[in-house]
């Protein structure tokens, strides 16, 4: 498999609190990997650094071939690597289709725009049905799918999903891991942070395990997924 993104001896912090401590972890093209922790161990802080939220302390993010730690957000987006943020963060007071049109604002071919429009509300037809209703007046589920949309419609190398079932109800939890698995049959490459481990660990090759800001094991996820003293030991059973 081709390395995608590799992170090496990375060290994040706010301030004088560090919060990452020298992870290092390899996506490789296509993909699915988990990061995986109890609440505190540093997984929204990592998706941050990469994404350029966050300038690194230390260490090395390297991503289709180019150094990216330390370049703005705007510039790390243009290169492919879109995070769907924790919480969804639509625009509220747009509808559905400016909110997707936003996803697409790179895109200055008007033909490529309106046929990644179409892919994206061909798979999410809840949306479609929507599609003039503001954002704000959606579902927790439905802004999450219109996030992971909105995000597709810029054609990422990698996506980045921060907790994608924090808040869903059960329901629509495995609606939202289909449609992951959905993406991965595609061949899309998506790294996850996800405090649902177990849901997690099902749709992912590789998986990395964070406690205190540092990689304490990393696996085939179905390995991970199967050691039941290591879910007792690093989340919570």
């Amino acid at each position: 498999m081709t390395p995608l993104l590799l992170v090496d001896r990375l060290s994040l912090s706010y301030g004088k609190i560090a919060a990452v401590r020298e992870i290092s972890l390899t996506v490789n093209e296509g993909q699915v990997v988990c990061l995986i922790g109890a609440n505190g161990a540093g997984k929204t802080t990592t998706l941050r650094g990469l994404s350029g939220l966050l300038a690194p302390q230390r260490g090395r993010i390297t991503f289709a071939g180019q150094t990216i730690g330390g370049k703005k957000p705007h510039q790390i987006a243009r290169l492919g690597l879109i995070q769907v943020p924790e919480g969804r963060q639509v625009f509220s007071e747009m509808t559905i289709a400016e909110n997707l049109q936003m996803g697409g604002y790179l895109v200055k071919d008007g033909r490529v725009l309106k046929q990644r429009l179409e892919q994206i509300l061909d798979l999410f037809p809840r949306l479609r049905q929507r599609i003039r209703q503001l954002a704000g007046s959606l579902s927790g589920g439905e802004q999450q799918m219109l996030a992971i949309g909105r995000a597709l419609m810029a054609a990422p190398r990698l996506l980045l999903l921060d907790e994608p079932s924090l808040g869903l109800a059960p329901l629509i939890v495995e609606e939202i891991f289909a449609l992951i698995a959905s993406l991965k049959a595609e061949g899309k490459t998506i790294l996850v942070v996800e405090q649902n481990a177990q849901m997690a660990l099902d749709i992912a090759d590789f998986a990395y395990v964070l406690e205190s800001g540092r990689v304490k094991l990393s696996g085939p996820a179905a390995e991970i997924g199967a050691d039941p003293q290591v879910l007792e030991a690093y989340l919570g059973g």
